[in-house]
C-alpha cells in the first residue's frame, strides 16, 4: 500500500510541476489581456442593440491598444519633426511628476525594446572577500560624470520580479560572460532553475 501511495504522490508532484507554471502562465496573460481589454473597450459606447442595450464585442479594446501604438509609432516616424518633439518634451518637462513618470517610463522601456538595448551585456560580479558573485547587466561603462573614474554600474534584477537594483562597483570586479542577454534575463528572474540552455 506505501508503494502505491509512494508512487502516486511522486505523479501527482510531477503532474504539479507541469500543470502550476502553464496554469499560471495561461491565468497571467488571460488576466492581463481582459482587464486591458475591458478596460479599453469602446463597444459599449459605440454599439447597441435594437433595445439600446450596449453590446460588448471581445477584443475591441486589445485592438484599439494596438492601433493607437501603430497609429503613434507611424506618427512619430513620419509626421512628427525635431521641433515638434522638442516642444512636447518642453511642456512635459513642466509637469514635474508627469515628468518623472514618464521619463522613468520610457527609458526603462527603451531599455528592453529600443534601438540602444541597455540590458544586452551580462556580467558577473564579485560582491565581497568571500567570493560571493551575482550576475548583471553593465549598463553604464564610464562614470567620469559622477567623479567615480574606473567604476561602472551594474544592473541585478531580482529572482521572481521584474524589479531590480543598480549598484556602482570597481570595473575590475566586473567580468563578461559568454553568454546571450536573454538567457542570463531568464536565469536570474527564475532563480537560477532555467536559461542556461
Amino acid at each position: 500500500m506505501k508503494k502505491i501511495f509512494g508512487a502516486l504522490l511522486r505523479y501527482f508532484i510531477k503532474g504539479l510541476i507541469v500543470v502550476v507554471p502553464i496554469g499560471a502562465a495561461v491565468y497571467l496573460i488571460y488576466w492581463a489581456v481582459s482587464t486591458l481589454d475591458s478596460a479599453l473597450n469602446l463597444s459599449y459606447i459605440l454599439w447597441t442593440n435594437s433595445k439600446g442595450k450596449p453590446i460588448y464585442i471581445p477584443g475591441l479594446g486589445i485592438l484599439n491598444v494596438l492601433i493607437v501604438i501603430l497609429i503613434a509609432g507611424i506618427l512619430v516616424t513620419n509626421v512628427i519633426t525635431d521641433p515638434i518633439k522638442r516642444w512636447i518634451n518642453r511642456w512635459i518637462n513642466r509637469l514635474p511628476i508627469f515628468k518623472f513618470l514618464y521619463s522613468s517610463i520610457k527609458d526603462l522601456t527603451e531599455a528592453f525594446v529600443g534601438e540602444e538595448k541597455k540590458f544586452n551585456e551580462p556580467v558577473l560580479v564579485e560582491i565581497n572577500e568571500f567570493g560571493l558573485k551575482k550576475i548583471g547587466f553593465l549598463v553604464q561603462k564610464d562614470l567620469s560624470k559622477l567623479n567615480l573614474p574606473g567604476e561602472v554600474a551594474v544592473y541585478f534584477p531580482y529572482s521572481y520580479s521584474f524589479a531590480g537594483q543598480v549598484v556602482i562597483i570597481s570595473a575590475d570586479k566586473v567580468k563578461p560572460i559568454d553568454k546571450s542577454a536573454a538567457s542570463m534575463m531568464k536565469f536570474v528572474i527564475s532563480g537560477g532553475v532555467s536559461g542556461l540552455d
